[in-house]
């Protein structure tokens, strides 16, 4: 087979395509979980702390004080925003969160439809009832 035929069976196998679809749709979702993050849980966040903006906080590496951290940036001072790493764990947190609670209640719906669903032979079942059948066939 040629590369570009070999590369066509590659890309249209259907776990490509599932997986390509998965990219696509858990980018968009991203965008949802975002919007649940900083619209819904960062403002209660910020209430519970009383309005403190980690991105905000940072420690200056030249001894020097500054009241802010975009008068430490135009000084040039070498800084270190921990308060960005506050604000990306508790980001984190919160997105693992959503996601485990929106898969608890997907789980929760299968669950349902696999009890509603009613149970079909098992293979050794369906295997024996072919066993049957053609020794039928055969001794009639």
């Amino acid at each position: 087979m040629s590369f570009f035929s070999d590369f066509k069976t590659f890309l249209l196998k259907k776990d490509i395509v599932a997986l390509a679809t998965a990219v696509i749709i858990g980018a968009a979702f991203n965008k949802v979980i975002s919007s649940v993050v900083a619209d819904v849980f960062m403002p209660i966040i910020g209430l519970i702390t009383g309005g403190v903006d980690f991105t905000q906080k940072f420690i200056s590496l030249d001894g020097q004080y500054y009241e802010t951290l975009e008068a430490a940036q135009e000084a040039e001072a070498a800084v270190i925003t921990y308060g960005n790493l506050i604000q990306a764990i508790i980001y984190f947190i919160l997105v693992g969160l959503f996601i485990f609670l929106f898969l608890r209640a997907y789980e929760k719906t299968k669950k349902k439809e696999e009890a509603a669903a009613p149970a079909g032979p098992s293979k050794e079942e369906v295997l024996l009832t072919e066993i049957r059948d053609e020794l039928r066939k055969q001794n009639p």
